[in-house]
């Protein structure tokens, strides 16, 4: 009977640190990892520009003139937009308040009178 005992014992003890070691080895992911696999991806190059050969004419593909259009608008209106945003800067608004101060003190002259 002790025997039988020591070998339950030894094989729980054995069981126990061969599961903390697994537990340890273990990552965050608790799926298995996979290798990517399929065809290859990978196109020869042919030597020419784009896939275009000499001679040959160029056929656009439906995107494009779309993305030239809409690139280019939005970059002009984008630009048109800057071009005439108002001006927030802490330093006009002081430089308008000071002016005006200045010039309700009789120490600066308006420089529109005739707009009074």
């Amino acid at each position: 009977m002790p025997t039988t005992l020591l070998r339950a014992t030894a094989r729980a003890v054995q069981r126990s640190t061969a599961t903390a070691a697994m537990q340890m080895q273990r990552t965050f992911a608790t799926t298995p990892r996979r290798a990517g696999g399929g065809a290859p991806h990978y196109d020869p190059p042919t030597g020419w520009l784009f896939g275009v050969k000499p001679g040959e004419k160029y056929e656009k593909e439906g995107w494009e003139n779309i993305f030239y259009y809409g690139f280019c608008g939005s970059f002009a209106v984008f630009a048109v937009a800057y071009a005439f945003k108002p001006d927030t800067s802490i330093q006009t608004w002081a430089l308008e308040e000071a002016r005006r101060r200045l010039e309700a003190e009789g120490i600066l002259e308006d420089p529109f009178p005739e707009k009074k």
